[in-house]
């Protein structure tokens, strides 16, 4: 059997190193709780916007929901200005009840670095400092930040970056190890990653390109402390039960047959339905049930009806359909 140590972040320990990243409009609480049954130690609300939260944002308070039995869960912030980022950092806590804040540093959509926010920050060290002391001083759980490699393709800034936000306090980091200008193309660097752990003594998060038991191994070997797991999980929350077996020493379970995928499928866009209502979950089930599907020999046909379905009862009869065709 295998070993692996997990440290903590702050106070709060963790049962394996395994965590859900966060990713907008796809880690809400439903799915959040599937990849916590499936072996994700920890968790991350979808990113909110912290001056949409000071104007009392109805939608940005919806994505702090957090169940009960996804704790340990982060809620994450982004923004610009110290002062709105400290005062939303408690409001969120306070809504969510999560267990520590996450300060997004590290997106790359236009709209977000365009504000200055996002990863935009690592080309104002100055400012992210700022930033970082304000919602430090404001909260009283621990401070993880996310960024990335660097902004620019030549641009190299990560363990800088780190160091300046262990020195500002912060309990751990996150590093993804792409560039901004990268976005989500090309190969993420794991060097980069592991060259920030080297430099700080708190711990280091390592995200980009997670989709096997070999990369997280890969990355755990290499000194990370933890790995995020955020576009391998979609349509697979499985994933983390594959990586934790792994890390644990045990040989890889069969690959699920069509009906036990389907039973998980099910199982998360009820629980979508149950904490959302039907009307609000299945427009936003659909992009997750083709997820599912992807690499399902046979299901083609299906994709296509998937993607108009309204109501539970209608996914249910499709399911039982493609079933008795491809099973």
């Amino acid at each position: 059997k295998g070993e692996f140590r997990v440290p903590s972040i702050g106070n709060i320990s963790f049962e394996n190193p395994l965590l859900l990243g966060p990713m907008a409009g796809v880690t809400d609480s439903a799915f959040r709780t599937i990849c916590r049954q499936e072996g994700a130690a920890g968790s991350y609300t979808e990113m909110v916007s912290a001056k949409a939260l000071l104007y009392q944002d109805k939608k940005s308070r919806q994505l702090l929901f957090i169940s009960p039995e996804e704790h340990p869960c982060g809620v994450q912030i982004f923004g610009s200005e110290p002062e709105v980022c400290a005062q939303a950092a408690q409001l969120a806590l306070e809504i969510s009840g999560a267990d520590f804040v996450d300060i997004n540093m590290g997106c790359p959509m236009p709209k977000i670095t365009g504000n200055g926010e996002g990863s935009a920050l690592m080309r104002n060290i100055p400012q992210a400092e700022k930033l970082i002391r304000a919602v430090r001083q404001a909260v009283q759980v621990p401070l993880t930040v996310k960024f990335r490699k660097g902004y620019e393709a030549d641009e190299d800034t990560c363990v800088e970056f780190g160091r300046m936000a262990q020195a500002c306090g912060v309990d751990a980091v996150c590093v993804h190890g792409r560039t901004r200008q990268q976005m989500y193309a090309g190969k993420s660097d794991l060097d980069a990653v592991l060259r920030v752990k080297e430099a700080l003594s708190i711990p280091v998060i390592a995200s980009g390109d997670m989709f096997t038991p070999e990369d997280a191994q890969r990355a755990l070997q290499g000194g990370a402390d933890f790995v995020m797991v955020a576009r391998g999980a979609q349509g697979d929350p499985q994933v983390f039960r594959r990586m934790k077996r792994a890390l644990e020493g045990f040989p890889p379970e069969k690959e699920l047959t069509l009906s036990e995928k389907i039973a998980l499928m099910d199982k998360h866009i009820a629980l979508m339905c149950q904490r959302k209502g039907e009307s609000r979950a299945m427009p936003e089930a659909r992009k997750h049930i083709l997820w599912y599907l992807k690499g399902v020999r046979g299901a083609k046909p299906f994709k296509l009806e998937f993607s108009h379905v309204n109501t539970l009862a209608e996914f249910r009869a499709l399911c039982q359909k493609m079933e008795q065709q491809l099973g």
